[in-house]
């Protein structure tokens, strides 16, 4: 087995906790190669993984016709197929284009079609982290170990591949003495249970009070869903929603101290580029830090104390147990970090 080919077509915070494969991987089979099979949009998040050797857009792929899709895929060599995140056109394309192992789950009737090894795997009520979860796929090719979380994290690193635009960086350095840059990432676009912006609101206060640099990210649509907050914290913060590309955004986060977010993409990015990351979680299965806990050796979470949050099910917008995480609460975490020195941009990726 000389190639393996990881198809991860979902969201940037799932593709960041399946590339610990990658460097499992590698160790497992060394000398191996190792492509991603995801979307344009986290192009720049395999880019930035030491042990990703290639990327396969499937943005690109699903514009052309049958037979030229077989052929790209085809182009890859791949004597391995993961199917992490189902997806039924993607495992028939693998089956026509005769990669020789394709795996996939017993849960997915069509990988009862189109792949040749199975796994039972049953993510939802699974004790697993999601990292781990992603090794139970490696079964069938003789890898019966699940690693530990502490195994995980040098295998899940990430570096970004651009340097920091100067005008950035000039704000980052403007940061007192002892001081830190801390990003607060307040949405989640319906990828993590959110805090609330009355809670980020207190947070920004009381991090400006301790004399910290606070910058607030996220996209230009979410940006309009908190242009009132935004102005009423004006000298408070500085404002890049909608302004970093997402090469320039993990170039961002690996120059900062620190982030804070829920459980979204940016909160396992700040992870996995060894910031100190604090995620938010509720207790409620399946979205708890056990499953979805960021993974980096800088990267820690709170939780209301509760053993579940299942009245909250039908209401995640008021999801009471993530308004109980008290901003004094998360200040307090924040006030044990220390300085970073920016992590440097690797340039090691091939296309």
């Amino acid at each position: 087995m000389k190639t393996f080919l990881i198809s991860r077509t979902d969201a940037i915070g799932d593709l960041v906790l399946t590339l610990p494969m990658a460097g499992w991987l590698k160790q497992q089979f060394p000398g191996c190669r190792v492509v991603v099979l995801g979307r344009n949009y986290t192009r720049a998040v395999a880019t930035a993984c030491p042990f990703v050797d290639g990327f396969l857009s499937d943005d690109d792929l699903i514009v052309l016709p049958t037979q030229a899709q077989e052929a790209r895929l085809q182009a890859v060599r791949a004597d391995v197929i993961l199917h992490v995140f189902p997806s039924r056109r993607l495992a028939r394309l693998a089956k026509e284009a005769g990669i020789p192992i394709r795996i996939g789950t017993r849960n997915r009737w069509f990988h009862w079609l189109t792949c040749n090894r199975l796994v039972s795997l049953s993510r939802r009520h699974s004790p697993w982290h999601e990292s781990q979860l992603n090794m139970l796929l490696l079964r069938p090719l003789g890898l019966q170990t699940i690693p530990a979380l502490e195994e995980l994290v040098p295998l899940g690193k990430l570096q970004a591949s651009e340097a920091l635009a100067a005008s950035v960086m000039e704000q980052l350095q403007r940061k007192p003495v002892g001081k830190l840059n801390i990003i607060l990432h307040p949405r989640s676009r319906g990828h993590g249970r959110e805090w609330g912006l009355a809670h980020f609101g207190t947070l920004v206060r009381l991090l400006h009070a301790q004399g910290h640099q606070v910058f607030v990210t996220g996209t230009a649509a979410e940006a309009d869903t908190m242009r009132e907050w935004l102005q009423a914290h004006t000298g408070l913060l500085t404002d890049l929603t909608g302004q970093l590309s997402l090469p320039q955004f993990l170039a961002f986060i690996a120059a900062a101290d620190g982030l804070v977010a829920a459980g979204t993409g940016p909160l396992h990015l700040g992870a996995a580029l060894g910031r100190q990351a604090l995620g938010l979680f509720p207790p409620i299965r399946p979205v708890h830090p056990g499953r979805w806990a960021p993974l980096g050796p800088h990267a820690e979470y709170v939780v209301f104390d509760k053993p579940d949050c299942s009245d909250c099910r039908q209401n995640p917008a008021g999801c009471s147990c993530m308004l109980a995480i008290e901003p004094a609460q998360v200040a307090a975490r924040i006030a044990r970090w220390q300085p970073l020195a920016p992590a440097a941009a690797s340039h090691g990726f091939s296309a």
